[in-house]
């Protein structure tokens, strides 16, 4: 779903709770008042009743107003004030204690309520306007009436549109100016970056290829780690738009649903070229169809049926590319690779140590080093590290300096985080006599003496004997270049130094 519906949907949920709550509230208090009034009904009286106590004292009125109604009547209300036996007013305080309620509503010249008035004990309340009846009389009901709406009918509605767009394409779209990603932020798979900059190319200048009559493949499968990165660095290059989905949101339960959904994705790419549409994990939906036990997925078959169709109705001259993220490409169906669909495979390889140590440089631009860190050695040190990998050794570096209240990171942070992300931390609480920190000192040692003697074993880099992981101590030899192929004396003489460890506790245990 794109961020600006997210959005929208949020705004509606929180203005519907809003009113909600205004509505609960508004009925609260319009029960309330309409209690209060049935529980305070005030006495009808006859108006010469009522002339005779408002004007014999101490059968005061409190609080009494004269109201002027249509056709002449007035309405007169207030409260006598309570007494005792002995005829004495009642205080409630500074103020008389209100008795009874009245109302009466009788026709009496002016002149008769003349006395009333300069008696100081009412008060003349001029004559309600039709706006002001009909807003008191018409208010309540009109917020249950918005109410009702809002919290029934309205959630109808949207429920009815949530199940419309239950067929949309739940690609996040990532605009030219929001992707700042280029292949500048992309090391160590210099010919994975090789292979695909003719799409950059296609999608800066297309006339270029059509001149020759050459057509760009319409998808790509990408294999290995950093797909992700690589393809978004193609669509920065290229100042193109950038779709992003996952082969498991087309899958649903409902059959049908992830056909629909492909479809408008592709619709969405096609107004918004030039593009590059991202599939991620596509094996979740294009596997082979036919094959394992208990017959195939309906819908997931329907969904590469829909994905096969697309593929083949739109033309890449259009400025749209598809690329294919996938670690499984041999569980993949036939018809996805050929030619025309997703016809060209590109490996993005793991770095090798020039490439480690170029990915290293990129992320360490983000964080703080000493002037001594030697990021080539943290690079010899991981053999068959990803890209992602050493982004969070870097990160894992950051955390060690800054809980040693260090303002940069050095090679002590690199080099524990390195050790950390390999074997795993250090257990310095582990319960260890010292016989057995002897004998795993001896152990160490005769595997360091044996590396260092030895012409055809790897530098020694570190030895120690603090528990790490599953081991009580280690020896760590730091290859110059990545170890590709193995020569027999070479094996023979890494055999020699891992047995000294073994040979050296027996020389000193006797």
């Amino acid at each position: 779903m794109p961020e600006d519906s997210q959005n929208d949907g949020d705004k509606a949920s929180s203005l519907r709770s809003w009113v909600v709550w205004v509505s609960v509230v508004v009925l609260i208090v319009v029960f309330l008042s309409y209690s209060k009034s049935a529980a305070g009904r005030p006495d009808e009286l006859r108006y010469d009743d009522f002339v005779s106590r408002a004007t014999n004292s101490p059968s005061l009125v409190f609080d009494g107003k004269i109201k002027p109604k249509q056709n002449g009547l007035y309405e007169i209300t207030g409260f006598f004030v309570a007494t005792n036996k002995q005829g004495e007013v009642k205080l409630q305080g500074s103020k008389p204690e209100k008795g009874s309620p009245f109302r009466i509503e009788t026709l009496v010249p002016e002149t008769a309520l003349q006395p009333l008035l300069m008696t100081g004990k009412f008060e003349s309340v001029p004559e309600n306007t039709l706006f002001m009846t009909f807003l008191f009389t018409m208010l309540p009901f009109a917020l249950i009436i918005f109410f009702i709406y809002f919290f029934f009918i309205r959630q109808i509605k949207l429920a009815g549109k949530g199940a419309m767009n239950f067929g949309k394409s739940k690609a996040r779209m990532l605009d030219k100016d929001n992707n700042k990603i280029t292949f500048k932020d992309v090391a160590g798979v210099e010919e994975a970056k090789e292979e695909v900059s003719e799409l950059v190319e296609f999608l800066k200048d297309p006339k270029k290829f059509q001149k020759l009559g050459g057509r760009i493949p319409k998808g790509i499968v990408m294999i290995g780690a950093g797909k992700t990165l690589l393809a978004k660095a193609i669509a920065g290059e290229a100042d193109a738009g950038f779709f992003s989905i996952s082969g498991s949101d087309f899958v649903e339960m409902f059959v049908g649903v992830g056909a629909s959904r492909g479809r408008d994705m592709f619709e969405q790419a096609r107004k918004s070229t030039p593009c590059l549409v991202f599939i991620d994990e596509i094996d979740a939906v294009g596997r082979s169809r036919g094959h394992g036990l208990g017959g195939g997925n309906d819908e997931r078959e329907q969904t590469l049926n829909a994905l096969l169709v697309e593929m083949d109705g739109f033309d890449s001259q259009e400025g749209t590319i598809v690329i294919a993220a996938t670690n499984r490409p041999d569980v993949l169906d036939p018809a996805l690779l050929r030619p025309g669909r997703f016809d060209r495979q590109i490996t993005v390889n793991l770095p090798d140590v020039r490439g480690r140590e170029a990915i290293l440089k990129v992320h360490a631009k983000k964080v703080k080093l000493a002037k001594n860190v030697d990021l080539s050695v943290i690079a010899r040190g991981t053999p068959g590290y990803s890209g992602a990998e050493l982004a969070n050794l870097l990160n894992e570096a950051a955390l060690l300096a800054a809980r040693g209240n260090k303002k940069r990171i050095t090679m002590i942070e690199l080099e524990e985080a390195r050790d950390k992300v390999r074997w795993g931390r250090e257990r310095r609480s582990m319960a260890m006599t010292d016989e057995d920190k002897q004998r795993t000192a001896w152990h160490e040692a005769g595997h360091a003496l044996l590396n260092v003697l030895l012409e055809r074993c790897h530098p020694l880099h570190k030895v120690t004997i603090i528990p790490r992981g599953q081991s009580l101590g280690s020896t760590m030899s730091l290859p110059r270049e990545d170890v590709l192929n193995h020569q027999r004396l070479e094996l023979i003489d890494t055999i020699t130094m891992t047995m000294g460890g073994r040979i050296a506790e027996e020389l000193q245990s006797g």
